[in-house]
């Protein structure tokens, strides 16, 4: 297929658009307002991490679970609760492999930091289904002696739910 250039009369040319070259001045703008936009985001990312104490995040320290006001009730009924000598906060509530945890301790903290900025959330954090099915794991990976003793009985094929029952053990409230 030939090019437009290719059947123009002889003398007259076409000029590709994509081949001309940017005016210096309007690459030195953009460079300027890409860094300035790129700076200011790292800078508040950077504040914001600070600030919000993030690097304590990424520790297994429960006393990191307690820096948001809405924990510190959490948190002291975890220090009341017989588990309190024997897991933490990740332990119960985050899964035992590495890169899941740190995928389920990014997801929680991505959705509490917007529902706490957007002020979606008021009162207290309430658990969701799937930080349920991992503290359910989580029960069971401990307790596994005792949950092969109760599942069998109960029947079907379904198992029963640790937290259902047994939901104010880890936070004694």
């Amino acid at each position: 297929r030939p090019f437009v250039a290719d059947i123009l009369p002889k003398g007259l040319t076409v000029k590709r658009h994509w081949q001309l070259p940017a005016p210096r001045g309007a690459l030195i703008a953009a460079a300027l307002a890409l860094s300035l936009t790129a700076g200011a985001g790292l800078g508040v990312g950077i504040f914001t991490f600070v600030y919000g104490r993030g690097a304590s995040y990424l520790t297994n320290n429960p006393e990191a679970c307690a820096n948001c006001h809405v924990m510190r009730d959490h948190f002291d009924a975890w220090r009341k609760s017989s588990h309190h000598a024997v897991a933490v906060c990740n332990d119960c509530h985050t899964p035992a492999s590495l890169a899941p945890k740190y995928l389920t301790k990014g997801l929680n903290g991505y959705h509490h930091s917007m529902a706490f900025t957007l002020k979606e959330i008021e009162g207290p954090i309430r658990i969701t289904e799937r930080n349920r099915a991992v503290t359910e794991q989580a029960c069971r990976r401990c307790h596994a002696e005792i949950v092969q003793a109760v599942d069998p009985p109960h029947g079907g094929g379904d198992n029963l739910s640790c937290i259902r029952c047994h939901a104010s053990v880890g936070h004694l409230e």
